[in-house]
């Protein structure tokens, strides 16, 4: 089975907008295509509460015309076109989907962040973590979210094996950002998130990319669009993963990033499984 994630910051810009940008996404969605994976995950659509438009769908079923989607959106008190999930699936999978709210603080719950979709033999869930917010103004909130995070994927766990994946806004340990020293108290590299999802793998979760590739330096997976020259200087952070239940780590055949050309922002990350 292949599954791709990828946070997209934007559906609505990628399908119809016009920029240098937009194009560019374009082509990252045309490599997903010609990857043929059975399952996509999608963060960050910005999708109004209704989710896609008429003109959305007509895309998506033309590019992805052998596939299902669902979609998570944000709704009222949350912030309007705000985070937001999406799976496609292959129409031969026949998963129930679910949109889980796992007691999170403030709007969080209601900011379309988890879809997850049961299968006979396994779970699989997407996350689109809330960040820790300028001036780490949402820093306690999202420690909050963690544990509650965290629990919710445990108890999937004792049911059966979980794969999870999607945009953790965290880059668990130094050799996943090119510059920790100057990042210390930086969204997403704090100790309280670095914590969180140490304390997450200790509920028996892999992190595949790790699993596969042991400590390899500088690959990541997202570069900031600010800095001009942050992909081309590979001044990244590893903060979107593929993990697994610990007694399905032996199925993964691969966890990689896709190359998403000069693209910044997210680029897609790969899995493969013998299940």
């Amino acid at each position: 089975m292949k599954l791709i994630s990828w946070n997209i910051d934007s559906l609505n810009a990628a399908l119809t907008g016009e920029s240098d940008r937009a194009l560019l996404s374009r082509n990252v969605i045309n490599t997903i295509i010609e990857l043929d994976p059975d399952i996509i995950a999608i963060q960050e659509t910005k999708l109004p509460s209704k989710g896609p438009s008429k003109k959305h769908l007509e895309i998506i079923n033309e590019k992805f015309p052998h596939y299902e989607i669902v979609w998570n959106s944000s709704v009222e008190p949350a912030r309007k076109g705000y985070a937001g999930t999406m799976f496609l699936y292959k129409n031969d999978l026949t998963p129930t989907a679910t949109f889980p709210v796992i007691g999170a603080p403030g709007t969080m719950d209601a900011e379309g962040r988890i879809i997850t979709l049961e299968f006979d033999d396994f779970y699989l869930t997407q996350v689109y973590t809330p960040n820790a917010g300028d001036g780490l103004n949402r820093l306690e909130d999202r420690q909050i979210w963690d544990i509650k995070y965290a629990d919710y994927l445990e108890a999937l766990d004792k049911v059966k094996p979980v794969i999870a994946t999607g945009d953790f806004n965290v880059a668990h340990k130094e050799i996943d950002l090119a510059h920790p020293n100057s990042n210390r108290r930086s969204p997403g590299f704090t100790d309280e998130e670095r914590q969180g999802f140490t304390n997450l793998l200790a509920k028996g979760f892999t992190d595949t990319f790790r699993y596969i590739h042991g400590d390899v330096p500088e690959v990541y997976t997202w570069w900031a669009q600010r800095a001009r020259t942050s992909k081309i200087n590979n001044s990244g952070w590893r903060i979107d993963y593929w993990l697994v239940s610990d007694r399905i780590a032996g199925k993964v055949i691969k966890s990689e990033m896709i190359d998403s050309g000069p693209r910044q922002d997210h680029t897609p990350i790969l899995i493969e499984l013998s299940l």
